[in-house]
């Protein structure tokens, strides 16, 4: 027997609701890529665009869950509506996430105005899951003010999550000399908010100056990212990075800056769907046999590559 057909209308009603199994059910349908997400991304189109997107980001061992537990906290005192999606990495052998970060932020599990979901990045070297976006969508839509989208930090992950986001925090922390490098090696670019966690450590100060220095260095910009200082397992710190960010908010409003993201946002998740039609449809024309026996004939020196390219699209 196949799977039920969901129904939709009734899952996105009881999503807006705030009914956590509702959200977690069309998250589920997202991470399956299943045919009824075209009807899941109609239904919640008009209630999305209104959620605040955070970043979170920075190497392993930095204190991100910390520090995301503590944001939660401080978003929640300001009574706001938090959807928290952990993207983990995944088993090269099950391809499942590895939940630590969803039970190191346990302390809200039982909070109805906070929802947190683990996402595997099933090996994406990034450290974002494909879906993330359209997950993003689904707790935009389901009425969260604020989206927290937290990486694994390493590869490129730093990028993408600033193609997502908002306001995009950068961790670093005394004595992880690869967090200042990875600062040298573009990180400037993407940064909104510099967060020095675990302040109460030896090299915080030398931490600090290092990232005040390297950010002289930054091409010009109305806004020059600041350095916060936090310990996030004590909670210090944490209001100051709030501020941070809805200063950065204000001034993605008064600049235009925050409606240009959003515009290059819609561009590369309709990029990203457009790319898988196209590899769908393409196995539907003719299976892999159809790409492998093109291929075959470029070895061969038959055809080349182009030539094969376009009569596989030829096809479509």
């Amino acid at each position: 027997m196949g799977r039920r057909t969901p129904d939709v209308g009734a899952l996105v009603a009881g999503a807006r609701d705030g009914d956590p199994r509702s959200v977690a059910r069309l998250i589920s349908l997202v991470e399956q890529e299943s045919p009824a997400l075209r009807e899941v991304a109609a239904a919640l189109a008009p209630h999305t665009g209104r959620a605040q997107v955070l970043g979170i980001t920075g190497p392993p061992g930095v204190g991100k869950s910390t520090t995301t537990t503590a944001l939660i906290r401080g978003l929640r005192e300001r009574d706001l509506r938090v959807g928290v999606l952990a993207v983990d990495p995944s088993s090269p052998f099950s391809g499942g996430a590895l939940l630590g970060d969803r039970v190191r932020m346990g302390d809200h599990a039982d909070d109805p105005g906070v929802f947190i979901r683990s996402m595997a990045s099933r090996g994406h070297l990034g450290g974002l899951s494909w879906a993330t976006p359209q997950a993003l969508r689904v707790l935009d839509g389901a009425g969260c003010d604020v989206v927290v989208v937290e990486t694994v930090g390493v590869g490129q992950s730093e990028l993408e999550v600033a193609s997502l986001a908002d306001t995009t925090l950068v961790l670093v922390a005394p004595g992880m000399g690869d967090g200042v490098q990875a600062a040298k090696a573009g990180i400037l670019e993407v940064a909104d908010v510099f967060v020095v966690n675990k302040a109460d450590r030896e090299g915080a100060d030398r931490t600090t100056r290092e990232l005040r220095s390297m950010l002289t260095m930054a091409p010009p910009s109305d806004w020059r990212a600041p350095v916060v200082r936090t310990v996030a397992s004590e909670g210090r710190g944490v209001d100051d990075v709030l501020a941070r960010v809805e200063e950065h908010r204000a001034w993605l409003a008064s600049s235009g800056e925050g409606d240009r993201r959003r515009r290059v946002r819609a561009a590369r998740e309709i990029e990203a769907i457009a790319v898988g039609e196209l590899r769908r449809r393409m196995g539907d024309v003719g299976g892999a046999g159809a790409v492998d026996a093109l291929a075959d004939r470029v070895v061969a020196g038959e055809c080349d590559p182009y030539a094969a390219a376009d009569e596989l699209v030829g096809r479509l």
